[in-house]
């Protein structure tokens, strides 16, 4: 047990105590009494630059996915979109108990959508299969639970491998509620098919092309004002800022930075941007040369003119990083500087490499982030203009690209590759863990040191003493230069002006949160 100093830190941190026993806030949307205050749409489609070819909510970890399965499926808590503090949903109220058991309550009146109620067995069963490694692609990432338990028809109780001081914040992050015995059913089909406790049902699905929604008309909060929810998916950026301005499309997200001033422009239109949690770079695979070796990386860092792309690539959309952690997110280190652009240094360090000549390849997704082809594009632009390395992109499927980064060997994956990483929970545990922990689904760095800083973190209840773990993991990553620091990404809407809708910084897009303009 920590001290009592210790121990009021790190349940003031952790949203515990009395701060936890909260109820739902989230902004203009669900528990609220003052939410909506527009007109009521009949319909509104919603389109992605990827659109995911599967609809369990444990089978794919990434913001598009989240997006189409969230009308229909709910987290088990939520979080306050600046902060991140974790705040209820599902479960109403939420406790720890001692430093290796939580507690949560489920909410009266919350159903299915084939009408039956949620049941704790149900909430404790969806907590277990997240974190089953054999089925979910979140286990690694949620919190080394060891089990998840009903305790009674309200209490979830929660026993943990570790203190994991951002648990809250994680269950409102990864993992979904879903009906054991749907899971369970041999005759159904998980992937296709949705059985949640959101404020949409499912009513009809044509696999990888587009999910539509309807109401649930005995939803336990709210009712949304927009009727009836279509998501679809076009990858190329100039074909969704199409389908907008056509009218097939009312929500396009991922606009490209130069198309934002023509949107703004058009009749009926609106532009929207916001900055987001989450970070571009380039990934360097460490047991593939060249990028085994530190000098080679950290030239890169040296040959890559971010703010140029920036200013020239993005229109201004972005913030310059130099670490894994955003500014504003828990355990960021504010002492860390980015890599200035000097192709000289960059081009000295490539000769003490040792592999001078060397060839790339940068593997770019297609659709996937604002602006991402062009930046990739210009990034190996920039690294070829050096004398001694030659370098390139290849533009790829997301879905592909992203099979390979999570395959269970490291090899598996590119040797250099442009994406981006969304931090749900607000916090450099997330920012790090799922790519330098010694259980990374994306493991790409090999460091023992910052898979140590990362261990203790988990384990440490004192927040000030975390939070100094979690910098030094951040400085450790920018001194070894284990990827191409870049950006922090701006979220980039077109909406048709008939939809109110503030967008979130977190980037999620939930339909509930709309209504018609007045």
């Amino acid at each position: 047990m920590p001290d009592s100093e210790s121990r009021r830190d790190f349940l003031k941190y952790a949203g515990t105590a009395a701060a936890a026993v909260t109820t739902v806030s989230v902004a203009g949307c669900v528990g609220s009494d003052d939410d909506g205050g527009g007109s009521t749409l009949e319909s509104v489609t919603v389109t992605q630059g990827a659109f995911p070819d599967n609809l369990d909510p444990v089978k794919d970890n990434s913001t598009p996915t989240y997006n189409v399965i969230d009308q229909a499926y709910e987290p088990f808590l939520y979080r306050e979109e600046e902060t991140g503090e974790p705040i209820a949903r599902v479960m109403d109220e939420f406790e720890r108990i001692d430093d290796s058991t939580v507690e949560l309550e489920l909410r009266d009146g919350v159903t299915f959508h084939n009408g039956d109620d949620c049941t704790t067995e149900d909430i404790a069963f969806s907590i277990n299969r997240a974190n089953n490694p054999d089925v979910s692609e979140v286990a690694a990432v949620i919190g080394a639970i060891d089990q998840a338990t009903a305790v009674d028809d309200t209490t979830v109780e929660i026993s943990l491998n570790a203190a994991v001081p951002t648990i809250f914040r994680n269950l409102g992050a990864f993992g979904r509620v879903t009906q054991q015995s749907f899971i369970e059913d041999d005759s159904i089909d998980a992937t296709t098919n949705i059985r949640g406790t959101g404020p949409y049902q499912l009513n009809d699905n044509e696999e990888g092309t587009f999910v539509e929604y309807e109401i649930y008309e005995d939803y336990w909060g709210d009712q949304p004002d927009i009727q009836t929810v279509r998501f679809d998916g076009r990858s190329e950026p100039g074909a969704r800022v199409d389908a907008l301005e056509a009218g097939e499309s009312d929500v396009i997200s991922a606009v490209p930075p130069t198309e934002m001033s023509g949107l703004r422009d058009a009749d009926g239109l609106l532009a929207e941007s916001v900055p987001s949690i989450r970070s571009i770079f380039l990934v360097m695979n460490d047991i593939k040369e060249p990028f085994t070796n530190l000098q080679f990386r950290r030239a890169m860092n040296y040959a890559v003119d971010v703010q140029a792309i920036i200013d020239n690539v993005l229109e201004g959309f972005g913030n310059q990083t130099a670490q894994p952690t955003l500014e504003g997110q828990q355990g960021h280190n504010p002492d860390i500087e980015p890599y200035p652009f000097d192709p000289d240094q960059a081009e000295t360090l490539v000769e003490e490499s040792g592999f001078a000549g060397a060839e790339i390849t940068v593997d770019v997704p297609v659709g996937r982030y604002v602006g991402g082809v062009n930046v990739a594009e210009t990034a190996a632009g920039q690294i070829d203009n050096l004398s001694n390395v030659s370098c390139s992109a290849s533009r790829r499927d997301f879905g592909t690209l992203v099979g390979e980064i999570f395959a269970p060997e490291q090899n598996a994956a590119p040797a250099f590759y442009l994406i981006g990483w969304g931090v749900p929970t607000l916090d450099a545990d997330y920012a790090m863990r799922d790519w330098f922990g010694p259980d990374a689904n994306s493991k790409m760095a090999n460091d023992e040191e910052i898979e140590n800083l990362l261990e203790e973190a988990s384990n440490t209840t004192n927040s000030e003493d975390r939070i100094n773990l979690l910098q030094q993991a951040n400085a450790r990553a920018h001194d070894q230069a284990y990827r191409v620091f870049l950006h922090q990404q701006f979220s980039l809407y077109g909406v048709d002006d008939r939809i109110s809708w503030d967008p979130r910084s977190d980037e999620d897009i939930l339909v509930e949160e709309m209504s018609g303009a007045e």
